[in-house]
């Protein structure tokens, strides 16, 4: 071989070379360019992962605070601010649909804090957009929102302010977009059990509304749904267990909560409250006359007269039958006494078909002016309203200071006399014990006496269940009252309550829990717990005379068929005929060695069946129709 062939051969050699070194560059470079590739698409799903589990937690924590106490309000403040700054919107509002007497409206429930928010509302000026009752446009991307029931995204956003806000020029429209980088708004409609409820609103920067960020909104709608419907499930069992069925008024139970709530609260700031009381005149007259139809609408009435003449932090309340309370929070008797009188008219003024006008009587006291105790201030306004009964009906007094010793003290005294007296065989610790609890301040006094009652009931009755007798003596009053009852008869029937079957305490318990049928000789014996109760215990103890003839008649059947005495009719007081059917009712109701329990409306019947017999029709009547109110 040559030396130029020597030569062309090296050549051919180095081009091959370089060509290979040539052709693995490339695939070096190919495959260093796919590398960046892939760490550029990992850096971008490793982005979005992180930000999926953001938001997945996001959306955990907002479930979190669904299912504890949070306030719905506090709930829909965490979602459009955790909306905002997991989705970099520029604001997230939730907007409700409203309606009232003067048409549609907007509200907004919550929104997010921010920029341009603050810009918005420094431009607009007081109220803020949050305090203001916005419009309603069925031509808007809200109403064509709803109608459609999807997602909808507009870039005019001038148009979409002008539509909730209509009194705003032009010019302050555009000073309130001008250099805001917001590109578009996206509204997602918002259903509550299948009813129309408002808006999920975000301000975006972005002009398209990718598919991943619209299931994000979407999660987001549906957990604001369902916040809402758990915080109006939660609202409706809240108002059934502090309202009242037939009136929509608060019940005696949220009453008395509230009342406790003023009673600190005055004490505290050294401010009067007062207290109203309100009683349907000639209720059971309407029911004899037109039916308890009509009755109900008579009571419904009244309830709509005090929803109409409240404040917002009034508390009106339905206490029993046809007695009603209001609660008036930092009133004094002056200014009680003026929306006492202005609810007196409107109830004069409210007529109902058939019956025409109806009235009410109605009493006024004031803490820290006629009392600082609130059983003493409730006493005072129920003394106030049967003067108001007594003098003519239809008209208001203001209380008056109780000049003579009330019933609780004449209660307390008594049981303190027969537990420290031995009266009664009972082991001496606990006299002791319960003549310490009756020990107690003024404004205990009342719950005192009922468990002391109670826990004494228990000793020959073990099934008989805590805070029967308080429910005894509440449910004997209102009857009571319903016969027009003197103020005076009605505080004795309190006290009779209490003691009527103290005599039970001298019969041997396994007579009184006996679970087969008793003898005639037996039978005689239990028979004689009223005279026992009455002559043995009672007598002695001079301040409780007037009580005597109650508790001792107390089993004396209207026909004249029952003991100890075998009088009838009027001969025997309505007072004791009270605590007859009470005492009877409670005894069906509760559970016996000898039988179960049965239901009030079981109950009822055998009641009514005894009507002209065991109780007077009349007192029959009243009773079911007072009971009836309760269990309906």
């Amino acid at each position: 071989m040559g030396l130029f062939d020597k030569f062309k051969e090296i050549t051919r050699k180095v081009s091959e070379v370089e060509n290979n070194i040539y052709n693995e560059k490339l695939d070096y470079l190919e495959v260093y360019e796919r590398n960046l590739q892939l760490e550029k698409e990992i850096e971008e799903r490793t982005s979005e992962l992180n930000d999926a589990n953001r938001r997945i937690l996001t959306l955990q924590h907002i479930w979190d605070m669904m299912n504890s106490s949070t306030p719905l309000e506090n709930v829909l403040e965490a979602i459009v601010n955790s909306t905002q700054g997991e989705l970099g919107y520029m604001h997230c509002v939730i907007i409700n649909k409203c309606q009232d007497e003067d048409g549609q409206y907007l509200s907004i429930l919550a929104q997010s804090h921010d920029n341009l928010i603050a810009r918005l509302n420094n431009i607009i000026g007081s109220p803020g957009i949050q305090m203001r009752r916005l419009n309603y446009d069925e031509k808007s991307i809200f109403a064509d929102a709803l109608r459609k029931k999807t997602i909808l995204q507009t870039s005019d956003l001038d148009l979409s302010l002008k539509a909730v806000l209509p009194e705003l020029s032009q010019n302050t429209i555009q000073k309130i977009l001008t250099n805001q980088p917001i590109k578009s708004l996206i509204v997602i409609p918002l259903f509550t059990r299948g009813k129309e409820f408002g808006w999920f609103c975000v301000f975006s920067s972005r002009e398209e509304l990718a598919s991943a960020e619209s299931d994000f909104l979407r999660l987001f709608a549906k957990q604001i749904e369902m916040a809402i419907t758990i915080a109006d499930l939660f609202q409706a069992v809240r108002n059934e267990a502090v309202t009242d069925p037939l009136t929509g008024l608060y019940n005696r139970r949220y009453f008395e909560e509230s009342l406790a709530k003023e009673v600190a609260r005055a004490n505290r700031q050294r401010q009067p409250f007062s207290v109203i009381g309100i009683d349907l005149d000639f209720l059971k007259k309407i029911n004899d006359t037109y039916g308890h139809l009509y009755g109900d609408l008579a009571i419904k009435t009244i309830a709509n007269v005090l929803k109409a003449n409240a404040r917002s932090i009034d508390i009106p309340a339905r206490i029993g039958g046809e007695e009603f309370d209001i609660l008036l929070p930092g009133i004094n008797s002056e200014g009680a006494m003026a929306a006492a009188e202005r609810i007196r008219k409107s109830i004069e003024n409210a007529e109902i078909e058939a019956v025409g006008k109806i009235t009410g009587s109605l009493g006024v006291a004031t803490f820290l002016e006629h009392t600082d105790s609130v059983e003493e201030l409730l006493e005072l306004t129920d003394q106030a309203m049967y003067t108001s009964k007594r003098n003519g009906r239809n008209q208001v007094t203001l209380a008056k200071p109780i000049s003579e010793t009330s019933w609780q003290e004449i209660a307390v005294n008594t049981f303190i006399d027969i537990l420290s007296k031995n009266r009664v065989p009972m082991a001496q610790k606990l006299s002791q014990e319960l003549c310490e609890k009756l020990k107690t301040k003024d404004e205990m006094k009342q719950d005192a006496l009922y468990t002391v009652a109670d826990m004494l009931t228990k000793l020959y009755n073990p099934m008989h269940e805590q805070g029967v007798v308080k429910n005894k003596i509440l449910m004997a009053v209102s009857l009571a009252k319903r016969f027009d009852v003197p103020k005076e008869d009605i505080d004795n029937l309190r006290v009779a309550l209490l003691l009527y079957d103290i005599g039970n305490l001298m019969i041997p318990s396994e007579l009184l829990q006996k679970a087969t049928p008793l003898t005639e000789d037996e039978r005689e014996k239990i028979k004689h717990h009223p005279l026992i109760a009455a002559q043995e215990i009672l007598k002695p103890i001079s301040y409780v005379h007037d009580i005597l003839p109650i508790i001792e008649n107390h089993h004396e059947n209207w026909d004249g068929s029952g003991y100890p005495n075998k009088i009838s009719k009027n001969e025997i007081p309505l007072t004791s005929q009270i605590i007859l059917i009470i005492d009877e009712y409670f005894a069906l109701i509760e559970s016996r060695p000898y039988r179960a329990k049965m239901s009030s409306r079981d109950a009822l019947e055998i009641i009514k069946f005894e009507a002209d017999k065991k109780w007077n029709k009349a007192l029959v009547n009243e009773f079911v129709s007072l009971v009836e109110h309760d269990i309906v």
